[in-house]
Parts: structure tokens; C-alpha cells; sequence
């Protein structure tokens, strides 16, 4: 009695995670408000550079709060930009830049 051994099959293989193209909206320059070009500049900059930009701002100056983390505290410039609020989460933060992009 003889076994046949069962032929392995194959899947064709994928091709290397497709690269994902940039979504143009978020590639499109946007220009900054004056309270908010205070902060990053008054270049015209993509979204993504623009939350960069203040990340790094927040990150030097150091105004994450220490003991909630999502936290951001504004300081003189910022508070123009936050809509004169002293403190504002990360996910609100977002909303209220987007309203000094042109």
C-alpha cells in the first residue's frame, strides 16, 4: 500500500504591500493664520508638516501636561491659536488649528 504524498500548493505570493499614495488633500499647502504662523511660520505648509510643526513647538517648550499626557497647556501664543483656552486635549487641539488653515 503505497501513500501518496499530497503536492503542496502554492498561494501566488503578494506583491509587496502595495504603496499607499498620499492622500492629496492632506498634501495640498496650506496657508497658516497669523496667530498660528507665530508659532510654526508663515509658509505655506501640507497638514501633516503643520502638526508636526507644533508638536515640535509643544515638545521644546515643554506644554504637554505632566500628569494627563493628552493634555496640551497653551502658553502666550498658543492661547490665540487654542481660541484663548489654557488647556486643550490633543484630539481638540486638531479642530482648533485647522481653523487658522487656509
Amino acid at each position: 500500500m503505497a501513500t501518496k504524498k499530497k503536492a503542496a500548493t502554492k498561494k501566488p505570493a503578494k506583491k509587496a504591500a502595495a504603496k499607499r499614495k498620499p492622500n492629496a488633500a492632506f498634501m495640498k499647502p496650506m496657508t497658516p493664520s497669523a496667530a498660528l504662523g507665530a508659532v510654526i511660520g508663515t509658509k505655506a505648509m501640507p497638514r501633516t508638516e503643520v502638526t508636526k510643526k507644533i508638536w515640535d513647538y509643544i515638545k521644546k517648550n515643554k506644554l504637554q501636561d505632566s500628569k494627563n499626557r493628552r493634555n496640551i497647556n497653551a502658553d502666550e501664543k498658543l492661547k490665540d491659536v487654542f481660541g484663548g483656552k489654557k488647556q486643550v486635549s490633543m484630539f481638540e487641539m486638531t479642530k482648533l488649528v485647522s481653523k487658522h488653515l487656509k
